[in-house]
């Protein structure tokens, strides 16, 4: 299906952006800290609103 080629490329690839993923965070965490507190409330927010959503569309069924 891949070629011996994409698949070494792909394993490169996929190796590469991780470390700066995770360089990239590492140099911002302080900034993530300042801006980005209590974002965990709206994924509670986020899930429950799905989790109404849910309910409401099987009871009315």
């Amino acid at each position: 299906m891949f070629s011996k080629g994409q698949l070494i490329f792909a394993g490169f690839f996929i190796v590469a952006f991780t470390i700066a993923m995770v360089w990239s965070y590492r140099k911002d965490i302080k900034v993530h800290k300042k801006y980005y507190k209590n974002t965990f409330l709206i994924l509670i927010g986020v899930f429950l609103i799905i989790a109404i959503f849910t309910l409401i569309t099987f009871s009315l069924h």
